[in-house]
Formats: C-alpha cells, sequence, structure tokens
C-alpha cells in the first residue's frame, strides 16, 4: 500500500481529490472560488491521464479511451456541472493509478533479475594475486574467487573450497545447493558461508543469468493476440462513439429536445460508453500470470504463449534430456562364468574409463559402485561407428558392442539381448579374446515428474507424443512406461520439424519440449516451444518458454496459469462489456445521472484490474 501511495501518478490524484473535496465544501460560499479548487483539481487529478491521452493521438493517430473521458469532463464543465465533471476525473486518475501500480507490480519480478547482474568479478591471477575486473571483461579459463555474500559473476566450475549457494534467482527454489569441487555454479546467484575459487566456463554474454535478462526484455515487449485485438479496435471505436455523440447535439435541430439535456446526455455517454474496463480486461491479468511463472522458474518470452498454451491439444517431447534424465545406468549384467564376472568386468571398466560416451561412463560408475578398479592398462582403443569400441590392454584384447559387432554369440546371452532390448534397454555384449563372455544393458530413466506430467496432460485430453532419435523399440518401452499417447522413432532433426507440421495438420496448437540443439528447429516449427534450462543455447533461442530449474513440474504449472488467465481474461471482458451496456441503456432512458455513470464505469474498471490481480497467487 505504501509504494502505491508513493505514485507520482497515486499523489496527483490524490492532491486533486484534495481540491475536490475543498471545492465541494466552499461552494455555497464562494462559487467562484470553488470554481477555482475545481480547474486545480481538473489539472492535478487529470494531468497524467490527459498528457498519455495527447500523447497517444499525436504519435498514434489515433484516439482512445482518455481522450473520451477528457472531453466528458470539459463537456460537463462547460454546462456548469463542475462537481460532476472533477468527480469524473479523481475517479479516473485513481483508477488510471491502480492500473500503473498493477502493471509495475507485475513487471517486478520479470525484471527483479536484471538488478541481480553482478557488475564485477575477482580476479586470480597465477602468481596468486588479486584484481577487480568488469564481468564484460571475462574469458572462459578465467580463475575468480567468490567470497561469502557475493554474487557469483559468471557460469563456470568449482575448482577448489565449499559453499552452500542461494540459486533462487534461477531456479526459484529458496534452499540453499551445497557446491564443492567439480560442481557448476551460475552467474547471479549468492555465496554463502564459504570462500571458493571457480574456472569460468561462459563469457558473460553466454551465461544463462543474461540469457533470462535477455528473455525477460522480450518478454516485457511482446503483446498478446487479445491485447493487440482490443487495441487495434480502440481508435475505430472511439470513432464511433464521438459520431454517435456528434448526432446527439445535432438532434435538437430537428426535434423538441433542449439542447442543454442532450448535451448533458452526451456527456454521460461519453463516459458510459468509454472501454476503459476492456481495456484493462487482459494485461494486468496477463503479466500478473507471468510474473507468477517467473517466480516459479518459468521465463516466458511474451504473454502470447501463455495466453495460448491452454489451447494445445497436442504436446510433443523429446526423450533424452527432457522425458528421460539423459543420464543412463547400469540395469542389468551377466557373465556366462560367474567367477569371471569381477574380472571382466574390472577389464571392461578400464576400456570405458578412456571414454566419455555417457554409455561408457555409466558402466564406469556402475563398477566404482562395486568397489572395481581399473585392473588393467590400457594400450590403444578403437571405436567403431554404430558397432561398439574394440581395445588392447596389457592382458587382453576386447570387444564392446552390439550383435553385429561380435564374432560369436552364445545362446544364452543371446536370449537376454533379445528380452533386454524388447524392454526398451541398449544392450552391449562383451568380447574377451574372440569369446564374447558376457552381457550388459544400460538405460536412460525416465523423469518421475515426467510421468506426472504426462499423466495430467492425458486428463486434460491432451495429446502426449514422443519423438526421438533413438530405436523403435526403445521408443516403444520408454513411452509404454511413461504413459504417452504415441512415439515416433529414429527420427534425425529434419524429420521432427515434419512431425510437428503433422501434429499442426490435424491440431489447433502444438507444443514441443526439448533440450537439445536437434530439438531447436522443431520448437522454433511448433505455436509453443518449451526449453528445458539446463539445455543447449540452440533450444533455449528457439523456445518460447524456458524452464529455469529443468522440472517438468513447471509445465504442468504452466498450462494450470493459462487455464486460470482463460477464466480471468473471460470474466473481465463479459463483466466489461455489460457494465458498458448496462449503462448506456439506463442513459438513453435517462435514468444515469454522471456521477452515477462515473462511479459504475470506473467502478468497473477497478474490479476488474483487482480480479486480474489474483493471477499473482499460484
Amino acid at each position: 500500500m505504501n509504494k502505491f501511495l508513493k505514485q507520482k501518478e497515486t499523489v496527483f490524484a490524490l492532491i486533486g481529490g484534495l481540491f475536490l473535496l475543498l471545492a465541494i465544501s466552499i461552494w455555497q460560499v464562494s462559487e467562484s472560488l470553488a470554481i477555482f479548487f475545481y480547474i486545480l483539481s481538473y489539472i492535478t487529478a487529470g494531468y497524467y491521464k490527459a498528457k498519455e491521452g495527447v500523447l497517444d493521438l499525436y504519435q498514434d493517430r489515433s484516439l482512445n479511451v482518455e481522450i473520451l473521458m477528457i472531453l466528458a469532463a470539459v463537456g460537463a464543465a462547460v454546462i456548469g456541472h463542475w462537481g460532476e465533471g472533477a468527480v469524473l476525473i479523481f475517479i479516473f486518475s485513481i483508477s488510471g493509478a491502480m492500473e500503473t501500480y498493477s502493471l509495475e507490480k507485475s513487471e517486478k519480478d520479470l525484471s527483479r533479475l536484471i538488478t541481480l547482474a553482478p557488475e564485477e568479478a575477482l580476479l586470480q591471477n597465477d602468481d596468486g594475486t588479486t584484481e577487480q575486473i568488469p564481468v564484460s571483461e571475462l574469458q572462459e579459463g578465467m580463475k575468480l574467487l567468490v567470497k561469502n555474500g557475493e554474487r557469483v559473476p559468471a557460469d563456470g566450475t568449482v575448482t577448489s573450497g565449499h559453499s552452500s549457494i542461494d540459486e533462487s534467482s534461477i531456479t526459484g527454489e529458496p534452499i540453499p545447493v551445497e557446491k564443492t569441487e567439480g560442481d557448476d555454479v551460475f552467474n547471479g546467484t549468492i555465496n554463502g558461508s564459504g570462500t571458493f575459487l571457480m574456472t569460468v566456463t561462459k563469457k558473460d554474454e553466454d551465461s544463462l543469468f543474461r540469457k533470462m535478462i535477455r528473455l525477460v526484455e522480450e518478454a516485457k515487449q511482446n503483446r498478446p493476440p487479445s491485447q493487440q485485438l482490443i487495441e487495434k479496435i480502440e481508435g475505430p471505436y472511439v470513432v464511433g462513439v464521438l459520431i454517435v455523440v456528434g448526432l446527439m447535439l445535432l438532434s435538437p435541430l430537428v426535434l423538441d429536445l433542449s439542447f442543454e439535456t442532450v448535451f448533458y446526455r452526451a456527456m454521460v455517454l461519453l463516459v458510459v460508453a468509454s472501454p476503459c474496463a476492456v481495456v484493462a480486461s487482459i494485461m494486468p491479468a496477463l503479466l500478473a500470470g507471468m510474473s507468477t511463472g517467473a517466480r516459479k522458474g518459468v521465463l516466458m518470452k511474451g504473454g502470447t504463449y501463455l495466453e495460448v498454451l491452454t489451447r494445445a491439444e497436442a504436446v510433443a517431447f523429446d526423450k533424452t534430456g527432457t522425458i528421460t534424465k539423459g543420464e543412463p545406468v547400469v540395469t542389468d549384467f551377466y557373465v556366462i562364468d560367474e567367477n569371471e564376472e569381477e574380472r571382466l568386468l574390472s577389464g571392461i571398466v578400464s576400456v570405458e574409463s578412456q571414454s566419455s560416451h555417457p554409455l561408457a561412463t555409466a558402466i564406469v560408475s556402475y563398477g566404482r559402485e562395486r568397489g572395481i578398479k581399473n585392473g588393467e592398462t590400457v594400450i590403444e582403443t578403437e571405436a567403431k561407428v554404430g558397432l561398439g569400441v574394440i581395445a588392447r590392454t596389457d592382458k587382453h584384447h576386447y570387444r564392446i558392442g552390439n550383435a553385429r559387432f561380435m564374432n560369436d554369440i552364445p545362446a544364452q546371452l543371446e536370449e537376454r539381448r533379445a528380452e533386454w532390448q524388447q524392454e526398451g534397454k541398449t544392450v552391449m555384449l562383451l568380447e574377451r579374446d574372440e569369446r564374447t563372455l558376457g552381457i550388459i544393458a544400460v538405460k536412460d530413466e525416465i523423469r518421475e515428474e515426467a510421468k506426472q506430467l504426462i499423466q495430467a496432460l492425458n486428463r486434460r485430453g491432451t495429446e502426449t507424443i514422443m519423438i526421438t532419435g533413438d530405436n523403435e523399440a526403445t521408443a516403444a518401452s520408454i513411452s509404454r512406461e511413461a504413459g504417452l499417447t504415441s512415439w515416433v522413432s529414429e527420427c534425425m532433426p529434419e524429420q521432427k520439424v515434419k512431425e510437428v507440421e503433422k501434429l499442426k495438420e490435424k491440431h489447433e496448437t502444438v507444443v514441443m519440449v526439448g533440450d537439445g540443439v536437434n530439438d531447436a528447429p522443431a520448437m522454433a516449427r511448433a505455436d509453443v516451444g518449451i526449453a528445458m534450462g539446463s539445455g543447449t543455447d540452440a533450444a533455449i533461442e528457439s523456445s518460447d518458454i524456458v524452464l529455469i530449474d529443468s522440472d517438468l513440474k513447471q509445465i504442468d504449472l504452466s498450462f494450470r496459469l493459462s487455464t486460470r488467465l482463460r477464466k480471468i481474461m473471460m470474466q473481465n471482458l463479459v463483466f466489461s462489456v455489460a457494465v458498458i451496456l448496462l449503462l448506456i441503456v439506463a442513459n438513453f432512458m435517462q435514468n444515469l445521472n454522471l456521477p452515477f455513470a462515473v462511479i459504475g464505469h470506473e467502478g468497473s474498471t477497478i474490479l476488474v484490474i483487482l480480479n486480474g490481480l489474483r493471477m499473482l497467487k499460484e
């Protein structure tokens, strides 16, 4: 409330209200002095709205609701109804101040990031000395010292030390995250009690924080279709009202009517026909919804996407890193001779530790969990694309790969291979010295929140599809386990775009969710593209909505916000139009005077704004 009262627009409106009270109180004593105070009330309370109306008229060459209200107030003064005109200006200015306040309040969470960006970093030189440098000069590989309580100045990796980091500016989660050597830290987050050394992995302009700020700037400039439509018809509508008012003023020339009465009714019409509440039906609610999303880790490049999301009839997902965790784990390991199990695994771990491939990483992690160490020295390795890897150690020769890569496959291994592949697992046979001795299966686990999201979408009647480059067996298994409606397997990036286009032929609105470079074209083609915050730069740039914390539950939140926004917008539009029609009818029946017209008109505007602000609550 204090912030509302401190707004200049509010202050001017309240001063105008004070002059209005003075004028009313001394009217019986001195009409001329009262008129003087009425004029002061007109000027102070009406300053901001008059300025806005005239500027819009000059810049856009189109009439607007502010002009209607100014004309109505001036018209009331012309026929001696100074008090009614001043009341009109005062209430109009108060509702305008409320709208400005609500928009600023909603934008606060969106703009908050910009003020959090650190400007300097503490660079540690090779000789151990430190110096302050602007973050704009940071380069990849630089060493930075981050002290307790400071903001992390760049995206990077902790190289020494440990601390707890407040990542709420990025994820929206208030609980600090523990960071030790090897962990990633992000620009704009707050270091807790510890001091640590970090290595910069991205320049300032490429950091996740800067991307978020760019998204915020785009969002503030982007206006949804419904608001654009209202703004488009506002000018012609105002012209229509002025034409009707003009005809009313001419009617005493041909009809036996009092000009003063007709003029008064014309001024009332200017007030009640003004579409202030209609204009305020969309943006306050929309910005409030975007603000709530931003607080919960959902950044939208514009209100358009929040508005259309509720109309989505199909949601397409990438598999790896979206539906699945993108971190394969070993699910099964079998060796024909149990006595050879640990020795074979030790050799396999030795070979795979030379590779950074996700499948190799999964095998090495599995070995470490079982206490297996590298038991052999790897002399050479050779990767065979689409097949596997050949390796020679100081003790044996190995082949690790698919069935086409093996010299011979024993029946008991072939049986397991077929069974595990049907379960959607990636299966690798293990050969040592030209004898296939074992088999290992790896699977990328499904995110628990992915199952929950897909169930929620299915309950909404939304078609859920997975579009993946993986093989048919894996795609089918993952889809069934996740509860998806359908799937398309073995898709190259260009094929993903075609699949999205096929969906758009069947459905009004299609959403694509992904995280990789190969998902970017499909996300750009969809009506709404949603990217994981941990995804690639290309995916984030191509998307319309970014899940900062890469949490799929945020998609369900976005759908709920969109549905709620649509309901509130419809409530506002129906209510505001109904009030306008009711007041117009009452005016032509000569049952409405100017003060009640003002109260009815501006009251509806205030109620519409307050209803829109309900979007600030989740």
